[in-house]
């Protein structure tokens, strides 16, 4: 069953979406060569804390961090660790607090240092999949123009969408019905209402959808080891259309100048 927001209830999903928009906005600013993502897991849940809210993925089915760290070619659930990112890695963070009862849930994939333009290409290409997906979330629209708004430009482009995992509405609980999968076909399945709220999550590998899962049963690799990019915002459906509630200004630059 879809659970329609009320205004009430909207309110305190925006205040959930704006702090996780703004936790992920200070960790994203924090990579950089040399620093662990344990380091970024423990500056996100100090944040998370401090402004009087839960780490919402810190205990989920036993899940043992606040973010989600996924690098290069780990898809999404990846452990935080003592692993150092290096030059020319490609960072997936994904993060979820619950503030008064009400979750917000993001991702983005941020390069480190210096980046090849293929890797580069590959996080602009999912960015984009995240935007014209949003541009679906209307009212009277379906569930598969949003698969098919991400799965249409990301093999356009060469790129393949991971089908073993699916964005999800989203609000009192993280995973909510229905699932929304990055593929599909215009005009099938449930039709879309104002109140419904969507996290909405591109997940593009540079080569086979196929995933595997690492023997930490979390983390979720490409099959072929090329990397992925992982990019999420929580969208709430309303008569004016898609309100994203978790888009707030970037604290830094995206990226730098690649190298070749």
């Amino acid at each position: 069953m879809i659970i329609g927001k009320s205004k009430k209830e909207l309110e305190k999903m925006r205040a959930a979406g704006r702090l996780v928009g703004q936790v992920r906005e200070e960790v994203r600013r924090m990579v950089r060569p040399g620093v662990t993502t344990l380091e970024l897991d423990r500056a996100a849940e100090k944040m998370i804390r401090d402004a009087g809210a839960l780490p919402t993925f810190k205990g989920y089915h036993g899940f043992p961090y606040s973010i989600c760290a996924s690098v290069n070619e780990q898809v999404v659930h990846g452990f935080p660790s003592n692993y150092a990112l290096r030059e020319g890695d490609i960072f997936s963070l994904d993060c979820g607090v619950t503030l008064e009862g009400f979750v917000g849930d993001t991702a983005t994939t941020v390069p480190v240092g210096k980046v090849d333009e293929d890797r580069l290409k590959l996080i602009k290409v999912a960015e984009e999949c995240l935007e014209r997906a949003i541009r679906q979330c209307w009212p009277g629209k379906y569930l598969g123009d949003i698969g098919w708004a991400v799965q249409e430009y990301a093999e356009a482009n060469g790129y393949s969408v991971v089908r073993d995992y699916v964005g999800h509405g989203i609000g009192r609980k993280m995973h909510e019905d229905p699932q929304i999968p990055n593929y599909g076909k215009p005009g099938t399945g449930i039709r879309i209402k104002a109140g419904y709220v969507f996290a909405v999550e591109p997940m593009l590998n540079a080569g086979t959808h196929r995933t595997k899962t690492l023997s930490d049963g979390w983390t979720v690799v490409t099959l072929d080891g090329r990397p992925s990019a992982h990019v999420e915002h929580t969208i709430a459906i309303t008569e004016e259309g898609p309100e994203v509630l978790t888009r707030v200004a970037e604290s830094a630059p995206r990226t730098e100048t690649a190298s070749v």
